[in-house]
């Protein structure tokens, strides 16, 4: 007759059969599902079952043969070794298909074994990032001490964070599954910025590889967005952007934020000045005032900024910085990365109150210089502010003195393409800001302020009698 526990034994063994074999069944369900892919919301679809592998520490309890317990590092092999039988291999294994695999080996030395495994400490993560990412390639992260495993966002700020042609909305995570099998799985990190929506985040798992795909095209507002987020790259990394166009001083120029650096700065062939240094991310209009800022026929509603993504194709971002000066847009003013080019069209057509608005923002030089030469009271070089009429400039020079022709002056303008122009201009010191007669100077114009025809005739006498004048003191000598 069968003892009670035998009995016991027996039930036991058959119900904890049952349990395995549903386990498997579902496990079996779970591989057979086809890949899915999220392009909106990342309630995950990943498998999330943990996959052993050499390096995990785990916790090994035999029901009822405490001597057989025992604490066990998953080998280089993927085996561990076991009191007893020995080796037993466990690498690629879910916690429930390693207890199986175990309780099949101590079979020989166990009627109705029931094997508990427990994860002490998991081993680090392996994982590959590429794409939109400032610092591509594969890191080793560790799973903290209560055992919460590395997520997506952690991936990302160790890679040094996306660029800002990163689409966060088509992050993808490609997981191997244990039948061999690959499953992927796109996450929505726009939404976690956008809407704290932390489903997004995805806990990741040993062998992870995550690409940050490029934007078809950016999106100003959400630019901004992710430059001031914790996915973008450190604002202290020190950028290199291009600035040409209608700027008084293109160029190469560096920049670092906050942090104080050795490095230096290119201008042109100048590389003799330190990095610039300034509060917060570098942006359009801040690199505009790097390069001394704009002229006065700059087209502030053509301004584009070329950007190129990692794999080497070309965006052009279109921005129209007139919506800045006119309604403060301020998503207008981009968030710049290293490699950008800003480029400053010239306008086609401008009128002087145009003009006017646009050299009295800050976007434009606090000084220019213009040469004031002739017949003012004091010739020579004067620094006058970007919107300074032709008028204010003579009157900075001390105007005119009493030997100036006051009817004109002639504006000389040393034009980008090497060509010169010259206008001569009917003055009238009581006039405002006008084209025609009272422009706007830029920066190294000359006015030429003639003398009047008394002054020209006096001269001429005065070169005519100078001979006679010289021999004028002898002739009185001699008498």
């Amino acid at each position: 007759m069968m003892s009670f526990t035998t009995l016991m034994r027996v039930v036991s063994g058959v119900v904890w059969g049952s349990i395995i074999a549903s386990t498997n069944v579902a496990l079996a369900n779970v591989a057979s599902l086809p890949n899915l892919t999220r392009t909106t919301s990342a309630i995950t679809t990943l498998d999330d079952v943990y996959l052993l592998g050499p390096g995990d520490l785990i916790g090994i309890d035999v029901f009822n043969v405490p001597e057989y317990n025992s604490e066990q590092h998953v080998l280089a092999n993927g085996m561990v070794n076991l009191p007893a039988i020995g080796q037993v291999l466990l690498v690629g294994l879910t916690i429930p298909q390693a207890e199986r695999a175990i309780s099949d080996a101590y079979h020989s030395k166990i009627r109705y074994p029931r094997i508990t495994i427990s994860l002490l400490a998991p081993r680090q993560l392996r994982i590959a990032i590429a794409g939109e990412i400032y610092r591509p390639g594969v890191y080793t992260i560790p799973v903290n001490e209560a055992d919460q495993f590395p997520t997506l966002v952690d991936a990302i700020q160790l890679a040094g964070g996306v660029t800002q042609t990163a689409d966060l909305e088509q992050v993808r995570i490609q997981r191997s599954l244990e039948n061999g099998d690959t499953q992927s799985v796109v996450s929505n990190l726009a939404t976690l910025i956008g809407q704290g929506d932390l489903q997004q985040d995805i806990s990741l798992r040993d062998g992870d590889a995550i690409t940050v795909s490029p934007t078809d095209e950016i999106d100003l507002r959400a630019s901004n967005e992710l430059a001031t987020s914790n996915l973008a790259t450190d604002e202290e990394e020190a950028i290199s952007v291009v600035v040409v166009g209608e700027v008084f001083r293109p160029g190469t120029y560096n920049y670092a934020s906050r942090r104080a650096s050795n490095q230096s700065v290119a201008v042109g062939n100048d590389t003799t000045a330190n990095t610039v240094q300034q509060p917060g991310r570098l942006t359009v209009t801040r690199a505009l005032r790097l390069a001394g800022g704009i002229k006065p026929l700059a087209d502030m509603r053509r301004v584009e900024v070329k950007r190129t993504t990692r794999s080497g194709e070309s965006r052009t971002i279109s921005l129209d910085l007139w919506q800045l000066v006119e309604t403060g847009e301020n998503n207008q003013d981009l968030v710049l990365q290293t490699g950008d080019t800003i480029f400053v069209h010239t306008a086609v057509s401008a009128n002087p109150e145009q003009i006017s608005r646009l050299t009295a923002t800050n976007l434009s030089p606090d000084t220019i210089s213009v040469n004031v030469v002739g017949e003012v009271e004091q010739p020579g070089t004067v620094n006058v502010v970007a919107n300074t009429t032709l008028n204010q400039a003579v009157l900075a020079a001390g105007g005119f003195n009493r030997r100036a022709k006051e009817e004109t002056v002639e504006l000389i303008r040393l034009n980008p393409n090497g060509s010169v122009t010259r206008r001569v201009i009917e003055v009238d010191l009581a006039q405002g800001l006008d084209s025609e007669s009272n422009p706007i100077v830029q920066h190294n114009d000359i006015v030429v302020v003639d003398p009047s025809a008394a002054a020209r005739l006096s001269d001429n006498l005065g070169v005519l009698l100078n001979p006679f004048l010289q021999i004028l003191p002898i002739l009185n000598f001699a008498n």
